[in-house]
């Protein structure tokens, strides 16, 4: 042991001697955290997580290639291996003290990092400290094994040198280090799954910013372990004490032997696109972590009260703080101020009733559907258009389930999804309204997924239990017979009475599709959480609106899918003009649906749908009267059927309202708060409010004067993101 500890203290005292070492190891680091913190503005965000990881690992890198690789060519070149040679003393421990010095020379480095990042620019103490240092030092010995590696193949300091600066540029550049991975081409993001310091990169950010443990990160750790051992196994075999003592050029493929683990873990990474998907998450999160003060704005705080005046403070995907008058300057609060004069400030738009697999027009070639992407892609144009939650009330439940964890997650950027999965109802008919303009081999393919048909009260049971474990946020029950139009048997009320019970026991909320005041009546004996449609074809009973009202059961009447059915019966078209649908809805859907709507398929819907009695002048009287009964009111618009395209969906609904003489504060208020509290998330959304999660929609104009201003969108926040909506349709 005292040959070793002898060996550590002399490495030390010569490493600290050398320029090279002060440079690489301290100077250049500290050089790229200043500026990489000043050009990132890091005292405006989580981004100086990223910082500390990006100045780290090149840390790391100079420490082990420049620190060691160099060194080591330089002490045999100078002949003081030589000297040691003659001690007598064997390789392993002066391999041993180099790899030791390189940590004791680094660790200062990380103390001066993280100490500045957090009391200069405010980042929070890891919650994982132990995790994030023992990562931090196995990425130091692997690195320096590489280093040694080389040197032990290096027959000179010219040739180490060009080989050494190969690999620290691919490894600084390739890696995500300087440049985040999503920059990437997708061919490069797989090469750059062979590299080390991408894994080095991957583990530093999931473990800081991601709070992940090292067992998390166990493929990255082992793989730098393993290089580790196989780097002093391979330097002890190839190490030389002379410069004379030369080796083949051949020898040079050793440095591959010691890569052989990043190899391994290259090959599963190119397939399995860990990696790639946790840098979009880090990415992500990232840019919900920047801090925003938008100003100068009207504030529909979404509880019907207004502030004419104000600014929202944006932190850490946060609303920090709401002003009314008295606005800071955006430099005492460290925010990147957004100049919102003449616009208006409002909590993101709900949609409480969507079927998001079917594209509610024709599509010409239907063998190039494919419903997951469908569904993302819909839930970016919701996000696009300012409606930043939606809520489906009936799609396969398997598809559903994955869509929600792409988007949810952040992998995926779109509007925050909940979903009931399938519906309960009565067998008799023949499908389901959403899917009646699917062919007939679409609707075989995911009828097994989209409907629950309980024979009776216990199997019901069973089946919302299933639900549950399947993670679904809510149960749907259609009670309407000929819902949509296509001849549904009237569910058995006993059955919906063993589905509310069963889903109250599970802690999930139900809503009920209804078509008269029958099913209102029995939904409400039943308990249910909210009532769908009401009813298009008779008036709703005052008394069942003041029981809805004494219950605390929520109203969605869809009002956009009774005007969508009779403009398509009649062969209409002017919903697909509006502008936000123009901007939103892909252009081959639009296409397809103009072309066919008088084709002989497109004229069957049309006869199919007229058969469904809707009179908007019912519609609408009954939504007055939910509304002066002081029924809790929310919005929905079934989208997903004809001509009801996903995305800019809330602003049509809203517009209908005020026509049927809702005040615009009461519209606005039914479409974020109290949307948002009917899907268990008013915690979270739904208001400008301080601590609720940053997730607002700007707009030109006022929407309080004018609805159809909730249209002119002029940017979205959510979870803090400043969302770059001409991209949302471009995502890989």
């Amino acid at each position: 042991m005292k040959p070793y500890l002898a060996l550590i203290r002399n490495d030390v005292r010569l490493a600290y001697r050398q320029k090279t070492v002060i440079f690489f190891n301290y100077l250049m680091p500290l050089m790229f955290f200043f500026l990489f913190a000043q050009v990132n503005h890091a005292e405006r965000g989580g981004v100086i997580a990223q910082v500390v990881t990006m100045v780290l690992v090149i840390g790391i890198l100079g420490n082990g290639l420049f620190g060691a690789g160099i060194r080591a060519v330089q002490d045999r070149e100078t002949n003081i291996l030589r000297r040691y040679k003659v001690a007598p003393i064997s390789p392993l421990p002066l391999l041993v003290a180099s790899t030791v010095t390189g940590l004791l020379v680094y660790i200062p480095l990380l103390l001066i990092i993280l100490t500045l990042a957090h009391f200069q620019y405010g980042m929070a103490v890891p919650d994982n400290p132990v995790a994030l240092v023992v990562f931090i030092l196995l990425g130091v010995v692997a690195i320096r094994a590489i280093g040694l590696i080389i040197a032990s193949v290096a027959n000179t300091v010219a040739e180490s040198n060009i080989l050494i600066q190969v690999i620290y540029m691919s490894m600084l550049f390739l890696s995500g280090t300087t440049f985040p991975l999503s920059m990437f081409p997708a061919w490069l993001k797989d090469v750059s799954q062979f590299i080390p310091s991408t894994h080095l990169v991957a583990g530093l950010q999931n473990i800081l910013m991601q709070n992940e443990t090292l067992g998390a990160n166990w493929q990255a750790a082992g793989a730098l372990l393993l290089t580790t051992i196989i780097g002093l196994l391979l330097c002890v075999k190839l190490f030389r004490w002379e410069k004379e003592e030369k080796v083949k050029a051949t020898a040079k493929l050793w440095i591959l032997a010691v890569l052989v683990p990043f190899m391994v873990i290259g090959v599963w990474q190119a397939h399995a696109k860990d990696n790639v998907r946790k840098s979009k998450l880090v990415d992500r999160e990232i840019s919900r972590t920047r801090t925003y003060l938008i100003r100068n704005a009207r504030i529909f705080v979404g509880d019907g009260r207004v502030i004419e005046n104000g600014a929202v403070l944006v932190k850490n995907g946060k609303i920090e703080q709401v002003y009314d008058g008295n606005i800071p300057d955006e430099k005492s609060v460290n925010a990147d101020p957004i100049e919102a004069a003449g616009k208006t400030i409002m909590p993101g738009l709900v949609d409480s009733h969507i079927h998001l697999a079917s594209p509610a027009g024709f599509l010409e070639d239907w063998s190039k559907y494919d419903a997951k992407k469908s569904m993302a892609r819909a839930l970016a144009a919701y996000l696009y258009s300012g409606v930043t939650a939606v809520k489906s009330v009936g799609d396969p439940v398997n598809t559903a389930l994955e869509v929600r964890t792409l988007v949810n997650s952040g992998e995926k950027l779109g509007s925050e999804f909940f979903t009931v999965g399938p519906l309960f109802t009565t067998a008799g008919g023949h499908g389901t309204e959403i899917m009646r303009n699917l062919p007939e081999q679409a609707r075989d393919a995911i009828n097994a997924e989209f409907l629950r048909l309980p024979a009776t009260p216990a199997e019901a049971e069973e089946q919302v239990h299933a639900l549950k474990r399947m993670h679904v946020d809510g149960i749907k029950a259609v009670m309407e017979s000929g819902a949509g139009g296509l001849h549904y048997n009237r569910l058995d009320p006993q059955i919906l009475n063993a589905i509310a019970a069963a889903t109250r026991a599970d802690g999930l909320s139900i809503v009920v599709h209804t078509g008269d005041s029958r099913d209102i009546e029995d939904a409400l004996k039943a308990g249910v959480n909210g009532i769908e449609h009401g009813s298009f074809r008779e008036r709703i009973p005052d008394a069942d609106f003041a029981a809805m009202a004494k219950a605390g059961v929520t109203y969605d009447p869809t009002l956009t899918v009774a005007e969508a059915f009779g403009q398509f019966a009649e062969g209409k078209l002017d919903l697909l003009s509006r502008s936000l649908v123009q901007q939103a809805v892909p252009k081959d859907l639009l296409a397809g649906t103009k072309k066919l709507i008088d084709s002989p398929e497109g004229l069957a819907s049309r006869k199919h749908m007229a058969e469904y009695p809707i009179s908007m002048e019912i519609a609408r009287d009954n939504l007055r009267r939910a509304w002066k009964a002081g029924v809790t009111l929310i919005t929905g618009t079934d989208a997903g059927n004809m001509l009801v395209f996903h995305g800019p969906t809330v602003q049509r609904e809203l517009e209908l309202w005020i026509e049927a003489g809702i005040p615009p504060q009461v519209a606005l208020q039914a479409a974020t708060l109290n949307s948002a509290k009917a899907l268990g998330a008013g915690a979270r959304f739904g208001s400008i409010e301080k601590g609720k999660e940053a997730t607002m929609l700007v707009v030109d104009g006022n929407p309080l004067q004018d609805i159809k201003a909730t249209e002119a969108v002029s940017f979205v926040i959510f979870k803090g993101e400043h969302v770059n909506r001409s991209g949302l349709f471009d995502q890989d």
